[in-house]
């Protein structure tokens, strides 16, 4: 069998066998100036679709190059139908927050504007490149969507019939509990993590008053908001999700 390559990339174009994929100027700089590779070096290339590919280089330059795909090493494997919405905080832990919302398996990621969120604005091409490079480097076959910051009253205003598990800092309670409420919070359903201080009562009030929120305990300590994002994705995928 033959070894699976190391470098990984992500391509938004079709796979299939003999399918040749045009490298980017990026791609180009990254493969053959920083790693030194050549015509004839292997590589995976997934694009979110068709799952992960072995494929080869067959041209080599300084500004652009080609591979061919050589034969599929995996098929596509789609996480549950799972949001994150997230208060941005700061610019190192927004992105630690992403990556591991690609590592834990979510479909999308809706950054949202509380009450108390601190960060204004995001820069969502960067957030989505993140999400890129974390799906590249922990073997995911599928990229979420990164949307653009919303108001949390918008989102709630467009809300449908998916389930809403609200990380409730205002209730306490052993996680073993949550778990229990978080198995009837089937797929589709989504995730909300509020900012570092909080709901406003106001936001929580309309959230208790939604018939499809679903209030969750993290346990008996207060976390940080990137905590409390790991914790609960964690909770619901073991609960609900695709790690049963």
């Amino acid at each position: 069998m033959p070894v699976r390559p190391k470098i990984r990339l992500f391509v938004d174009q079709p796979l299939g066998e003999g399918e040749r994929v045009a490298l980017s100027r990026d791609h180009a700089n990254y493969l053959f100036n920083v790693m030194r590779l050549r015509e004839g070096a292997m590589l995976a290339l997934f694009n979110g679709r068709d799952g992960e590919w072995r494929g080869e280089v067959v041209a080599a330059g300084k500004r652009a190059g080609e591979a061919v795909c050589v034969e599929r090493v995996s098929e596509q494997n789609d996480p549950p139908d799972l949001w994150l919405l997230f208060a941005p905080i700061k610019k190192t832990r927004t992105d630690f927050i992403v990556e591991k919302a690609v590592e834990l398996g979510v479909r999308r990621i809706l950054p949202v504007q509380t009450e108390f969120t601190n960060a204004e604005r995001i820069r969502q091409d960067r957030l989505q490149a993140h999400a890129v490079e974390a799906a590249e480097q922990c073997g995911a076959v599928f990229v979420p969507e990164v949307v653009e910051l919303q108001p949390l009253t918008k989102v709630l205003d467009a809300w449908d019939a998916r389930a809403l598990v609200f990380a409730d800092e205002g209730l306490a309670g052993p996680s073993s509990a949550s778990a229990a409420v978080l198995a009837e919070a089937a797929p589709p359903a989504a995730i909300l993590v509020g900012p570092e201080g909080g709901f406003s009562e106001t936001e929580r009030a309309r959230l208790r008053g939604m018939e499809q929120v679903v209030p969750v305990a993290l346990g008996p300590r207060i976390l940080r908001a990137d905590t409390a994002a790991v914790s609960v994705l964690t909770l619901w995928q073991a609960a609900a999700g695709d790690w049963r």
